[in-house]
């Protein structure tokens, strides 16, 4: 049962559920929903689908991620970035606004989930690590630029496609002369609305003397409320007439459940759009989710996140919808909403699904101006170009991986953009690790405790040199460290005895293992007994499966104290007397630290 509990998460929190949880979670579902009806729409619009693809998308994924998931506080749906992910990734295979389009965006969903539901099954979420933090951070800020250009189309009521920012522009510069004014009025006021409803709404409800909840549900149905009025406008003055694109019939119910037919070079050509949207989507979920839970000391299991978002991807494919993941700016709503369990979302997807059945007729007027502002409003808060800066005065190698993700995604698009964020991120920790930080070290005067010689006044002796190493040993440093130690004995012409300090080394591999045997066998033959301190525990066990130990002429010590304590006791010894080391060196060998 504690498996079963552990891979259903539901059966462990629904036998304790009270009636203030049900309280509190209805009501945080009502502002969600209130919150993810246009947001729904807009992203649907944005992915280049119907955009009841996006109300299909927000009600079965939240519900069976109440079942699987583990974030008390995650709002599961459609996001802008995995929105344009989507629309870059079938705009390739498929002609937008047909039903192949759609077909595609169900297969990318299912690909998605089963992906997802792969890593999860077999512990693989590690792999999102491999995506780090800045490229993250530069990604979203380019595809939130690229996000609020490409709607500009639409709020000055002209025809520009791309994919890139340049195209965009480009299909912009070329129709920017002939705009629909109508269109053009209501994008703009609504741009204007949604702005200061979103940052100054609040205050100014609390100014009239509402309640701090009615203020902030009031200042949260912003969306709703220019929804609301632009229909209503675009109905009494009858500005479709007048060339104002609306959404127009919008199928009423609930979408059927349906398994795409599966097409082999299809699947083909989605499978690297949907393993980057499914690495993307759980880095943007986890990290959201983590965030949240560590405000109420609550706990995530990354690995059953996988699962719970990879089921919702898969009930997003099968109910006519599109890949979906925690999105930020919900989620912190339904956290702040006071959200106790995942039946929140499940609340959520439930309020959806009504709009589905009973709204949908009243959308017909809405202005697909009103649907794009919303989205440029929601994006713009997501473009941080500051963290270039942040990032540069820390860490220069992350902010060039940041501003290669950034440009690469401006430029090229959103695949190619985070490929080579990646890719120049694990490159540059190769090449990191390929030449380690080391140091000559020296005890500090009075103390056991042995630092750079570079930065402290510290004691040394010419005859025992001491090199710390601050990195693991493996293929790609093996050999720098093997002519670190040469142009240290070159340069020590008085040596005896050389320590190397292991204490950052946490593995060594088969190349850096005939590394240290070449470098044993080298000073051996210079005359120089080599020696190892503060090797930890599991590196000793693993050298202990090989020769070197039998073959090494020095000694492996607990701590770097010791070492150069006998070290030294051995240079001030009677010749042919049995030092403490020489008697150790008989005896036994260390076993690490």
């Amino acid at each position: 049962m504690t498996d079963l509990k552990r891979y259903i998460p539901i059966l462990e929190w629904a036998p304790r559920y009270t009636r203030q949880a049900f309280g509190d979670d209805l009501v945080a579902a009502a502002i969600v929903t209130i919150m993810l009806i246009p947001q729904s729409l807009a992203y649907a619009l944005l992915a280049g689908l119907p955009v009841e693809a996006g109300l299909y998308a927000s009600i079965m994924p939240l519900l069976v991620y109440s079942v699987f998931g583990t974030s008390r506080s995650l709002a599961v749906g459609p996001v802008a970035v995995v929105s344009l992910m989507t629309a870059a990734a079938i705009g390739d295979v498929a002609q937008a606004g047909t039903a192949s389009y759609w077909e595609a965006a169900l297969m990318l969903a299912l690909m998605s989930g089963g992906f997802l539901l792969v890593l999860g099954v077999l512990h693989l979420g590690f792999l999102a690590n491999f995506i780090s933090h800045p490229v993250i951070s530069g990604f979203i800020t380019a595809s939130a630029i690229i996000i609020a250009m490409s709607q500009m189309r639409h709020i000055l009521g002209v025809e520009a496609q791309g994919q890139t920012l340049f195209e965009v522009l480009l299909g912009l510069l070329e129709k920017i002369t002939a705009p629909n004014f109508a269109t053009l009025a209501i994008g703009i006021s609504t741009i204007g609305f949604l702005a200061v409803t979103r940052l100054r709404g609040k205050q100014v409800l609390r100014s009239f003397g509402l309640a701090e909840r009615s203020a902030d549900v009031l200042a949260k149905a912003g969306p709703i409320l220019a929804v609301a009025a632009s229909i209503l406008v675009v109905a009494l003055f009858g500005l479709e007439a007048r060339g104002v694109a609306v959404v127009g019939d919008v199928p009423s119910g609930l979408p059927s459940l349906t398994f795409p037919s599966f097409d082999l070079e299809l699947a083909r050509q989605l499978l690297a759009p949907a393993v980057l949207i499914s690495l993307i989507g759980f880095v943007e979920s986890i990290s959201v989710a983590q965030t949240l839970a560590a405000k109420k000391r609550q706990s995530i299991d990354p690995d059953q996140e996988l699962i719970g978002l990879g089921v919702a991807n898969v009930a997003a494919g099968m109910s006519g919808g599109y890949p979906v993941t925690g999105g930020f700016a919900r989620s912190v709503v339904n956290f702040d909403a006071g959200a106790n369990t995942q039946a929140a979302g499940a609340f959520a997807g439930i309020g959806i699904a009504l709009a589905a059945l009973f709204l949908t007729p009243v959308l017909y007027n809405l202005p697909k101006a009103v649907l794009a502002a919303t989205i440029i409003v929601a994006v713009l808060s997501l473009v941080d170009l500051a963290a270039l800066g942040r990032t540069w005065r820390f860490s220069r190698g992350d902010a060039v991986a940041m501003v290669a993700t950034i440009a690469t995604t401006l430029g090229l698009g959103v695949e190619i953009g985070i490929i080579t964020g990646v890719a120049v991120s694990i490159g540059l920790h190769l090449f990191r690790s390929s030449r380690p930080h080391t140091a000559v070290v020296g005890r500090m005067p009075g103390t056991e405790h042995f630092r750079n010689i570079k930065r402290h006044d510290v004691e040394i002796c010419s005859e025992v040199v001491t090199l710390r190493i601050d990195e693991s040993l493996y293929f790609a440093n093996a050999r720098f460290l093997e002519e670190e130690v040469s142009e240290l004995v070159e340069a020590s012409p008085n040596i005896k005895h050389f320590i190397l300090m292991c204490p950052a080394v946490n593995t060594v591999d088969a190349s850096a293992l005939e590394s240290l045997e070449l470098i044993n066998a080298r000073l051996k033959d210079a005359g120089i007994t080599f020696h190892l301190s503060e090797v930890k525990g599991p590196v000793m066990d693993r050298l202990k499966r090989t020769n070197f130990l039998d073959d090494l002429t020095g000694r492996v010590f607990l701590s770097q104290h010791q070492a150069e304590k006998e070290t030294r006791a051995c240079l001030d010894a009677p010749s042919g007397s049995d030092t403490p080391l020489v008697a150790a060196q008989k005896a036994s060998s260390s076993t690490g630290t």
